[in-house]
C-alpha cells in the first residue's frame, strides 16, 4: 500500500508532465501559425504576450479572485478560534499565516490564492465554519495551507493564463489566418501541401480542447497532492475525509456563480450528479470525491 509521501511523488510527476505538456502544445501552435502565415514575427509576439499575460495574473490574480467572491478579511479578534487553527496549521507547516478571508456564502467551501507563501490568503465560506466541525475545519485549511505550501495557486494561475492564450491564438487563425491564407500556403502546392493544411487545421481546432483537458489534469492532480499533504500536517486524515463527505453531500447552493473559479474550490461548487466513467473525469476540474475519501482512509502516515 503506497504512503503519504509516495502518493505526493507520485502528482508532483504527473503535474510536471502536464505541464510540460501543455508548453508543447503552445509551442506547437504557435509554431504552426508562424509557418502557415509565413511570418515568424507572429511567433516571437505571440511569446511576448504570454508572458505579459502571466506578469499580470502572478501579480494581481488574487484580488480578482478575492474580489469576484466578495471575501472580507478578517483579524484575529474577529474569529479568534478560526486564526488560532491558521496560526497552529501554519507553525506546523512552516509557513508565513496567510492572510485569513470569509465569504458570504452558505454553501460549505474553500480556497486559497496568492502568488507565493508570504502573500497568500485562504476564504472559507461562512458555511463550512458553521456546518463542520473543528477536525473537519482542520483538515479543510490544511488542504488550502497545502496548496500555497506546493505553489498550487502560482500553477493554477499559470494553467488558466495558457489555455487563455491556446484559445485566443486558435481563434485568431480561425477567423484570419486560415480563410485569408499564407505565404506558405501559397507557395506550397501539390499534395504536401493539402495534407499540411489540413493536419493543422485540425490541430487548430482541437487545441483548445487538449488545453481544456490538461487543465482540468493539473487539477485534479494538484487535489491529490494537497490532501496528501494536508494530511501529513494535521496527521489525520480522518479530519479532512469527513469533511469532504459533508462538503459534497451539502444540497445548499452557492450563491457566487463564477465557474471560471471552480478549479480553485476544495469541492466544484457547481457539482451535479457525479459519475465515475471516463469521460465525466476527463473534463472534471476535480477528482471524484469518493477517490479522495478512500484514499485518505488508505494513507500510512
Amino acid at each position: 500500500m503506497p504512503t503519504t509521501y509516495d502518493i505526493i511523488e507520485s502528482n508532483i510527476r504527473k503535474t510536471a508532465f502536464l505541464i510540460a505538456l501543455f508548453f508543447i502544445l503552445i509551442i506547437g501552435l504557435g509554431w504552426y501559425i508562424s509557418w502557415w502565415q509565413d511570418s515568424p514575427a507572429i511567433l516571437v509576439l505571440a511569446v511576448i504576450f504570454s508572458i505579459a499575460m502571466s506578469f499580470l495574473s502572478f501579480w494581481h490574480s488574487d484580488k480578482i479572485v478575492l474580489s469576484i467572491t466578495g471575501a472580507r478579511e478578517i483579524k484575529k479578534e474577529d474569529m479568534p478560534f478560526l486564526y488560532r487553527i491558521v496560526e497552529n496549521l501554519s507553525i506546523a507547516s512552516g509557513l508565513p499565516i496567510p492572510r485569513i478571508y470569509l465569504i458570504d456564502d452558505l454553501a460549505p467551501n474553500a480556497f486559497a490564492t496568492g502568488r507565493d507563501p508570504k502573500h497568500s490568503a485562504i476564504a472559507l465560506t461562512s458555511g463550512l465554519l458553521e456546518k463542520l466541525e473543528k477536525s473537519e475545519i482542520e483538515g479543510v485549511v490544511a488542504h488550502e495551507m497545502s496548496h500555497i505550501q506546493n505553489r498550487d495557486t502560482l500553477i493554477a494561475t499559470l494553467v488558466v493564463v495558457l489555455v487563455g492564450f491556446v484559445i485566443i491564438l486558435a481563434d485568431w487563425f480561425l477567423r484570419m489566418g486560415f480563410w485569408q491564407g499564407g505565404g506558405r500556403r501559397s507557395r506550397q502546392g501539390g499534395n504536401l501541401g493539402i495534407i499540411l493544411g489540413l493536419l493543422g487545421f485540425i490541430f487548430i481546432i482541437l487545441s483548445p480542447i487538449i488545453a481544456r483537458v490538461i487543465q482540468f489534469s493539473v487539477s485534479r492532480k494538484r487535489e491529490f497532492l494537497a490532501d496528501g499533504s494536508a494530511s501529513l500536517m494535521t496527521r489525520y486524515p480522518e479530519g479532512l475525509a469527513r469533511a469532504l463527505e459533508k462538503i459534497s453531500q451539502d444540497q445548499t447552493k452557492s450563491k457566487y456563480k463564477s465557474p471560471a473559479l471552480a478549479h480553485l474550490y476544495i469541492v466544484n461548487p457547481f457539482r451535479g450528479k457525479e459519475r465515475n466513467n471516463w469521460l465525466n473525469k476527463l473534463f472534471s476540474t476535480h477528482p471524484p470525491i469518493k477517490e479522495r475519501i478512500e484514499i485518505l482512509r488508505n494513507m500510512n502516515l
